[in-house]
C-alpha cells in the first residue's frame, strides 16, 4: 500500500527583508483613504466662496474711490441753429487717459491687497482658492465701474447742456474707455497670490534617499 501524498508546508522564510502587511482595519475606506477629501475639499470650496463675495463687495470701494479721485473731463455746450452742440473744452487735455489710469491704479491696489490677504488667510492655497480671486476681483471691478457710472455726470450731455445753459462747463459722464483695465485688480490678485507661494508657501517633503544594503 501507498500512502496518500500530501503537499509539504510552505517554507518558513523568517529574513529581515521579508515585507509584511498589516490587515486593513475594520472601517477603513477600500482605495487609500479617499473619504477624508471630502470634508477638505468642502472647506476650500466654502473658503473660495467667501473670498468671492468680498472681493465683489469691494467693488463698492473701488467704485466710490474711482468716482472721487477721477479727474473730470469738461464739456461746454453751444446752440447752432436752433440745435444743441457738445464739445471738449479742452481738446488736449488728458483727463480722459487720467480717468481710465485711475481706475487701473485703484484695481492694481485692491489686487494687491486681496492677493495678500488671501495668502495669509490660506498658505496651502489651492485651485478653488485661484479660481475665487480670478472671479472675485472681475465681479469687483465690474460693480466698481458700473457704480461709479451711476454716481457721476448725468450720461445725457445734451440735456445737461441745455440745463446749464450755452457755453457754460459742464464734466462730462464717468466713463472707462479701456476695457482692459477691469483685469488689473484680478491679475494683479493672481500675481501677487502666485508670487507669496512660490517664496514663502510650504514646501512638499522632498522623498528620504532609499538606504543602501
Amino acid at each position: 500500500m501507498t500512502a496518500p501524498l500530501t503537499p509539504p508546508p510552505p517554507p518558513h522564510d523568517d529574513s529581515p527583508h521579508q515585507v509584511r502587511q498589516a490587515p486593513p482595519s475594520a472601517g477603513a475606506p477600500a482605495g487609500g483613504g479617499y473619504e477624508q477629501d471630502g470634508p477638505a475639499l468642502r472647506t476650500e470650496l466654502r473658503e473660495a466662496a467667501v473670498l468671492t463675495v468680498v472681493s465683489a463687495l469691494g467693488g463698492v470701494l473701488l467704485g466710490l474711490l474711482w468716482w472721487w479721485l477721477a479727474p473730470h473731463v469738461p464739456l461746454v455746450g453751444d446752440e447752432i441753429d436752433k440745435s444743441w452742440a457738445v464739445y471738449l473744452k479742452d481738446t488736449e487735455g488728458e483727463q480722459a487717459v487720467g480717468v481710465d489710469g485711475t481706475f487701473t491704479l485703484l484695481g492694481l491696489a485692491f489686487g494687491l491687497v486681496i492677493g495678500v490677504v488671501a495668502f495669509l488667510w490660506r498658505r496651502r492655497g489651492g485651485v478653488p482658492l485661484v479660481v475665487a480671486l480670478g472671479l472675485g476681483g472681475l465681479l469687483g471691478s465690474l460693480l466698481a465701474w458700473r457704480l461709479g457710472v451711476w454716481l457721476g455726470p448725468e450720461s445725457d450731455v445734451l440735456a445737461h447742456a441745455q440745463a446749464v445753459g450755452r457755453g457754460v462747463t459742464f464734466p462730462a459722464p464717468l466713463k472707462l474707455s479701456a476695457k482692459g483695465a477691469l483685469l488689473a485688480w484680478p491679475l494683479a490678485g493672481l500675481l501677487a497670490h502666485l508670487g507669496l507661494t512660490a517664496l514663502f508657501g510650504p514646501r512638499d517633503p522632498e522623498p528620504p534617499y532609499p538606504q543602501q544594503p
